[in-house]
């Protein structure tokens, strides 16, 4: 393991917010200074705080802000030394770092066109991938310049089914066995509630005092931020269509010029929609994992479709989200 210059990561922690759901106590703050790992353990850790539900954002081998951010929070939950050191058995829990994907013919209907006017889009009734780099790299939670990387010499605008590609070992993103429809609630997790960190860009499930799950977001847009308060998740679809109306994504003035964008990973909030009882907002997917971080969600919650997937089956219609 190589040990680079150490940096400082100041990671935000919302327990006490558990005690009281009607107001936002402030943070409590903790310095941890983590060194930078070489790319194999990097990648390997990755992959472990991955199929955790801690995401590290996308699996690049790099040690980014949201991988700190979930080894930190993982080793808080775990209460473990909140240290830069990592133990083995952590890595031993991903003793192989990457394994293949062999393209298949049925794959080949997840790729098509996807037009840049939303006018055009509307008229279509599936917005698919748009390449099987954008699939292979969404179904293993990857970068595509990684899944590049790790695959030198492929001619990656002529991919072919039966062409085999060298991908991180994480849990995959299988996006054929998600079908369209509504969320069921989920009895088993009532007591459960989200905090997004609109200052950490995390989104957090707790479960009493048990921190379930972390996730990188973008909360919504310089002109249209998410709203800070208690909220409560009304219900949720996976692969919905998305209203795309300008004055509401704009301004949050619903306007009768819109379009209706049907389902897809290219849909612009991608695999699934959580609505909380503020009209127009909720919590969304986005095949575009570059832009998680960024403001860009119009006073949406922006996850990874990826991390997307898991959290509908890590909370409940009627839990409580609190925006901080």
């Amino acid at each position: 393991m190589k040990y680079g210059f150490l940096i400082l990561l100041f990671s935000v922690l919302s327990i006490s917010a558990l005690a009281e759901e009607k107001s936002t106590p402030p943070p409590r703050v903790y310095p941890v200074a983590l060194p930078n790992y070489d790319e194999e353990t990097a990648t390997r850790l990755q992959i472990f705080l991955d199929n955790s539900d801690f995401g590290p954002g996308k699996i690049d081998g790099r040690m980014g802000e949201f991988f700190r951010k979930a080894l930190i929070s993982y080793k808080h939950a775990q209460a473990m030394p909140k240290t830069g050191a990592v133990d083995q058995w952590m890595l031993d829990q991903v003793p192989v770092t990457y394994t293949t994907y062999t393209i298949k013919e049925e794959d080949v209907k997840q790729i098509g066109d996807v037009p840049s006017s939303h006018a055009e889009q509307a008229r279509l009734k599936w917005l698919p991938y748009t390449s099987f780099l954008e699939f292979v790299a969404e179904r293993y939670h990857s970068a595509e310049a990684f899944i590049q990387k790790l695959n030198p010499g492929k001619n990656w605008e002529h991919l072919q089914p039966g062409e085999t590609l060298k991908v991180p070992n994480v849990l995959p993103f299988e996006v054929e066995k998600f079908t369209e429809g509504k969320v069921p609630e989920n009895p088993t997790f009532t007591s459960r509630k989200v905090f997004v960190d609109t200052y950490e860009h995390l989104l957090e499930v707790f479960d009493q005092d048990h921190l379930v799950c972390v996730f990188p977001i973008t909360p919504g847009s310089k002109t249209l931020p998410a709203p800070v308060g208690t909220w409560k998740i009304l219900g949720a679809t996976i692969w919905p269509w998305f209203r795309y109306d300008e004055g509401m994504l704009n301004y949050g003035v619903r306007t009768e010029n819109y379009y209706n964008l049907p389902p897809g990973p290219n849909n612009l909030v991608g695999i699934l929609w959580m609505g909380l009882n503020k009209p127009g907002i909720g919590i969304h997917g986005t095949n575009n994992p570059e832009t998680i971080g960024r403001a860009a969600s119009h006073g949406c919650i922006r996850l990874a479709n990826w991390d997307a997937a898991r959290m509908k089956d890590l909370v409940s219609v009627g839990n409580t989200v609190i925006v901080f």
